[in-house]
């Protein structure tokens, strides 16, 4: 890797360990995304009820803010985020960028639920697989010097994805009103189009050393400050959207816990792309179309009144979707692309003058430089999201939906495991870097 290399911390066999160690984590922070990122999208399930996607989509984005900046700050503290952005400051207006385009998308998402449902919607919008792993290869140099063998993986999932994507489209377009199939795909695709695109900025900023937890803090800068300029144009300014608040206060703490629980899904997705990069971490990541489907046919009935045939398609569609994405994402890198990563990442480090040492141990997932400790500040973030969590909760309200809480039982045990494995793996490779 040239000068990058002299600065690592290991022997060149004992990185090639280190690498594979790296990558191991990343799959599975990938398979835990995926598991955090389709729970995270039931409560807007609660479009039905009547709330305006744009409101929906702002108080979830609230509950991502209050996430975003509680468990930063309780892994890291707040001085560690600082000094992450000292040796790296370009990368913020990237951050805030990637958040802008995340807030569009996710308000997308919500129309697309109302119009398709969540077992239909989800692996429309995960089209952003086949993006990000454009925006990878284009930029980022990723799986060039990969070897026929991984390309044709890759390429074979790719068409894997849009077959089975198609007949999801098609599937919709026999069971829902044509304006409304019509409508819900186009904001899904739309919405895969924006998180494809928003990957670009994840990459910089893991190739530059920046740890995740200081990348996110402020990509949800960008998010809440789009979400309030859609949600004041949309709804009729202040007034207005201050009334739709009061009229939904019984039903807040849900869409922020949505939110929370998003932030939780996109902190694994991260260290994902960090460690497998965007063209496999991504589509590990959109395993959450499999919770999608799920969640809304066991947990919330969305097949009840289907034919056999649609239910068919709906499950086979899903399923070459989900075979597209294993193909992607095992596709494991060899030490050839390996070393195009390294390149990449060293002209990030010169093109912005980045320390050297910073770059390297964080391509290693290591810390450059010690621990911080936490301020009071620190501690007062986390008691300010407590605070807005007892607020709502006290006068939350169950909403008017119908459950089959065997099956929520089921799927949540099943997240909480992947959460604990993967936190345990995390912490014991990187402790958290």
């Amino acid at each position: 890797m040239g000068q990058l290399t002299t600065h690592a911390a290991t022997s060149d066999s004992s990185r090639t360990a280190r690498f594979r160690s790296l990558q191991l984590v990343g799959i599975l922070s990938g398979v835990a995304a995926g598991a955090w990122l389709g729970a995270a999208e039931v409560p807007t399930k609660l479009v039905s009820s009547g709330l305006s996607p744009f409101l929906i989509s702002l108080m979830m984005v609230v509950g991502v803010f209050v996430g975003r900046w509680t468990i930063p700050a309780l892994v890291r503290g707040t001085t560690g985020i600082r000094a992450d952005i000292r040796n790296a400051p370009h990368l913020v207006i990237w951050a805030v960028i990637a958040g802008c385009l995340w807030s569009v998308a996710n308000t997308l998402t919500v129309f697309a639920i109302r119009d398709l449902g969540l077992s239909i919607a989800f692996p429309l919008w995960n089209t952003n697989a086949l993006i990000g792993i454009g925006w990878g290869v284009l930029l980022f140099h990723e799986l060039k010097s990969a070897g026929w063998l991984r390309w044709t993986t890759v390429g074979f999932g790719a068409v894997l994805m849009f077959v089975g994507g198609m007949i999801l489209a098609r599937v919709s377009s026999t069971q829902l009103t044509s304006s409304a199939a019509t409508k819900g795909i186009v904001a899904a695709l739309g919405a895969g189009v924006l998180w494809g695109t928003m990957y670009i900025p994840y990459r910089k900023a893991y190739l530059s050393g920046l740890n995740p937890l200081s990348f996110v803090s402020f990509f949800t800068v960008g998010e809440l400050g789009m979400m309030i300029a859609l949600a004041l144009h949309y709804l009729g300014g202040f007034g207005s959207l201050w009334r739709q608040i009061a009229g939904a206060q019984h039903l807040l703490f849900w869409l922020f816990a949505a939110g929370f629980v998003w932030v939780l899904g996109d902190i694994f997705q991260q260290y994902a792309v960090k460690y497998v990069g965007i063209s496999r971490g991504i589509p590990l990541s959109n395993s959450n179309q499999l919770w999608g489907l799920l969640w809304g046919a066991l947990a919330f009935g969305e097949f009840r009144n289907w034919s056999h045939g649609a239910i068919a398609g709906a499950v086979y569609g899903s399923l070459l979707m989900a075979g597209g994405l294993l193909a992607i994402s095992f596709s494991v890198a060899g030490e050839s692309e390996q070393q195009k990563w390294r390149e990449a990442a060293q002209r990030e480090q010169e093109k912005y003058g980045i320390d050297e040492r910073f770059v390297a141990f964080a391509f290693e997932g290591k810390a450059s430089g010690p621990s911080h400790a936490r301020q009071w500040v620190d501690w007062l973030i986390v008691a300010a999201a407590s605070a807005v969590f007892l607020a709502t909760g006290v006068i939350v309200k169950w909403p008017a939906f119908s459950l089959n809480w065997p099956a929520v039982s089921a799927l949540a045990a099943v997240a909480v495991a992947l959460f604990l494995a993967t936190t345990a793996a995390l912490w014991k490779t990187t402790r958290f870097n």
